[in-house]
């Protein structure tokens, strides 16, 4: 793409309504390609497809689709040759896997694990592997993970039809989970860490699932939002508790003692995102309008300052870095998303 040509530093995109869950797609064939889910307080909520338009330089609305409930989180297959087809996630309600084509997107399958009640308990998150991109967990607040195994059949030859099944559900925590991440250590396949309402950190390996190891475990209890793996090195892990103001750095290999904390957010923090390519950078964002990259390179010594900060014009709610172009990060904000050069 020919942006460089261009160098512009900040591309804005406005929705028609507030901007929640987001991700970039990894396909090499659509570079500036995002995905945004609608946070509306009804049942009637949408996803839009968007991408950076080479000739004009801004954001085009390529497809809109509805979608029931807000996304808690939406993820775009982990697919960096463009060899899959090419799928969406979407948690909220259910899980479920969407087909975008030129044109529309369609759902390909919803993954219901509760199939004898008519009772659902809300998907609080979800992720996809990225060495097995037939596996996908869920975590939920009825206390459980589900890890999900997709199939790819053909139907008359001419599309691949996905489906799923349960591979496994367990029961992760003492309360709800509100985040799952799979690591890369060991494979990259098998190993998997959850957050929750009781304030543990817990991680899991699909081939003993007889037991968990606790990481972590807030001091005062709070409820952990959200967990987020180190791209590059798969020691380490990045945590926050909810209403709090900063991340905690964790490493598998000293349970329970934070070798770093981010406190500089002066507003409670919603995201956090690692560079996808150095293990010493990472980027979190925060009600304080503010987003701030750091180098915690010099850890376990305190890190005092952030290395960049930026100012949007809102309350950031997410943060996600381009696994396949460095350089850039998404951030949205209100109805808002920007994409800055860093």
């Amino acid at each position: 793409m020919s942006l460089h040509g261009k160098r512009k530093e900040i591309y804005k995109y406005e929705a028609p309504w507030t901007v929640y869950a987001m991700n970039w797609s990894v396909r090499p064939d659509k570079r500036f390609r995002l995905a945004l889910g609608s946070f509306v307080e009804e049942y009637n909520n949408k996803v839009q497809l968007v991408g950076l338009d080479e000739e004009s330089s801004e954001f085009m609305c390529r497809n809109t689709f509805d979608h029931p409930y807000p996304t808690t989180k939406l993820m775009w297959i982990p697919d960096t040759k463009g060899v899959y087809p090419d799928l969406l996630a979407t948690s909220g309600d259910y899980l479920r896997v969407w087909r975008v084509g030129e044109t529309e997107t369609r759902l390909e399958c919803l993954l219901n694990n509760n199939k004898n009640s008519d009772f659902c308990a809300p998907l609080t998150s979800f992720d996809w592997n990225e060495v097995d991109p037939y596996l996908l967990g869920t975590s939920s607040i009825d206390t459980t993970c589900t890890i999900w195994g997709l199939e790819t059949g053909q139907v008359l030859g001419r599309v691949n039809l996905v489906s799923g099944h349960v591979k496994t559900q367990l029961i992760a925590h003492d309360k709800e989970v509100y985040d799952i991440a799979f690591s890369r250590a060991g494979g990259g396949r098998d190993m998997f860490a959850s957050v929750g309402a009781d304030g543990s950190v817990r991680m899991f390996d699909l081939r003993h699932l007889e037991h968990s190891t606790i990481i972590y475990e807030d001091p005062q209890h709070h409820p952990l939002l959200r967990l987020c793996w180190n791209k590059q090195d798969p020691n380490y892990l990045a945590t926050m508790a909810m209403d709090g103001m900063e991340v905690v750095i964790l490493d598998v290999r000293v349970p329970c003692t934070p070798v770093a904390r981010l406190n500089n957010h002066r507003a409670c923090v919603n995201g956090i995102a690692w560079a996808p390519h150095s293990s010493c950078h990472i980027c979190t964002a925060a009600d304080d309008h503010q987003a701030l990259i750091w180098d915690i390179q010099q850890m376990p010594r305190a890190i005092e300052d952030p290395i960049l900060a930026y100012t949007a014009e809102g309350e950031i709610n997410n943060v996600q870095w381009a696994s396949t172009q460095p350089d850039w990060i998404a951030i949205c904000y209100n109805n808002c998303l920007e994409i800055l050069r860093v």
